[in-house]
């Protein structure tokens, strides 16, 4: 039974008031629209608070830690935004703001390796909401209220609609699994809901996989004939 964690609701809160001050001063900013054209009906942007480059119209996110993150200059000029994200003691991959404007929807869609049990993962903090975000995750409805820091394994199916009368804008964190991370997350469910369950292969699929790879024979194919052995 696959018993992985979807969501989490932390027990930490982060000043409202403070957040919403960090976010006026860089409304007038260079919002870009979000790069996947196809994912979404409306307006759709974000600026990078933290990019490889530095830029704030970089607002592609990394799949993988070890890339040096540089603050953009929007970053520069917040700073209740930096106390929060120096108060994560994790490698960040991507911070962002993503503001998802009255009307607008997210279809469903699921990201790649971002979930806790690849080693990485995603937080959302709400900076500016409304009752009538719809966010659904694996068919659940998640209400995420201002201030709040939630973690959404983004690998199973997501989509969010904003039905209500004002945009919504959410702080984004993209971050790397370490002891500390594993420490806050194994507070809120066992360990063994952040691992993958393991796929088991009956006897008649596995004899047509190594026919398979059997055809093949390359070095590569031959190697994973053992180890299904």
């Amino acid at each position: 039974m696959d018993t992985l964690i979807r969501f989490i609701k932390f027990p930490i809160s982060f000043d409202v008031v403070k957040l919403k001050s960090d976010l006026s001063g860089i409304m007038s900013k260079n919002w870009v629209d979000h790069y996947n054209k196809n994912d979404y009906t409306g307006k759709w942007n974000s600026v990078a608070l933290l990019s490889q480059d530095g830029k704030s119209d970089n607002i592609f996110a990394l799949a993988n830690g070890g890339d040096e993150m540089r603050n953009t200059e929007i970053l520069d000029s917040c700073p209740y935004f930096k106390e929060v994200l120096n108060s994560f003691h994790f490698e960040k991959t991507a911070v962002r703001l993503l503001q998802l404007a009255v009307g607008a929807e997210i279809k469903p869609h699921s990201d790649h390796c971002l979930g806790y049990e690849d080693g990485s993962f995603r937080l959302h903090i709400p900076i500016i909401t409304n009752p009538e975000v719809e966010f659904i995750l694996d068919g659940k409805r998640l209400i995420m209220n201002e201030g709040e820091c939630w973690y959404i394994d983004a690998n199973f199916t997501h989509s969010v609609a904003n039905r209500g009368n004002q945009d919504r804008i959410h702080l984004v964190i993209d971050g790397v699994r370490n002891e500390w991370t594993d420490a806050l997350f194994y507070k809120e469910a066992p360990e063994n809901q952040f691992k993958k369950p393991e796929v088991t292969m009956s006897e008649e699929q596995k004899l047509l996989v190594i026919a398979e790879l059997k055809r093949m024979n390359t070095n590569a194919s031959n190697e994973l004939i053992k180890n299904l052995k």
